[in-house]
């Protein structure tokens, strides 16, 4: 891992219900409508979400902008390898176009999540944790990052592209009962310079 320098720090266990937040703000509310097909009858989704986030961030997986009262923005991202990721029946329908998107780009560095409440949008934060995500990469000696996003989701894509990120693929979106107006996901990547 890279040295970070405020605001930005490795997320922690007790960042979960902020990441869980900031997870189901980016994907749109996708992951509660996941995490409540996984839920029992008497289990909170959001606690799935909790514990998933808890999870990552002991894996050392999410970076987190913090000013001093907790994350308001976060990336969550890993290397792909380079092999892809079999697709199996058992697999939801809804996850599959974004596996078919992943295993186009082998040996990249995925971004999987990037995420900034409302009140701290336009202060950078996004651009900084994608740089981040650009050093990461650099220093696992990968040469491309990628993304996937909804394609109506105008105001990241304007980011992503900004940044010099394009179009590579797409893929239908399946609903499988979770209520989205998403009719596509887009496949987009980022070729990284060596110095």
């Amino acid at each position: 891992m890279i040295p970070l320098e405020y605001p930005f720090r490795l997320a922690t266990p007790d960042d979960a219900s902020a990441l869980a937040d900031l997870v189901d703000f980016a994907g749109e509310g996708l992951p509660h409508h996941l995490w409540t097909q996984l839920a029992q009858a008497d289990q909170d989704p959001w606690e799935i979400g909790r514990s998933r986030q808890a999870a990552r961030a002991r894996e050392g997986q999410i970076v987190v902008a913090d000013c001093g009262q907790g994350a308001i923005a976060s990336l969550t991202g890993y290397a792909i390898g380079a092999q892809p990721m079999p697709i199996g029946v058992d697999m939801p329908g809804l996850l599959r176009p974004l596996q078919e998107l992943e295993n186009l780009v082998l040996k990249s560095w995925y971004v999987n999540v990037l995420a900034c409440y409302p009140r701290y949008r336009g202060m950078g934060y996004g651009t900084q944790l994608l740089g981040l995500a650009e050093r990461i990469a650099t220093g696992a000696n990968l040469d491309e990052m990628s993304i996937i996003v909804a394609c109506d989701n105008a105001g990241a894509r304007r980011l992503y592209e900004r940044l010099g990120y394009r179009e590579v693929a797409r893929r239908a979106c399946i609903r499988d009962g979770w209520q989205t107006e998403t009719k596509a996901w887009v496949l987009l990547t980022k070729k990284l310079g060596r110095a």
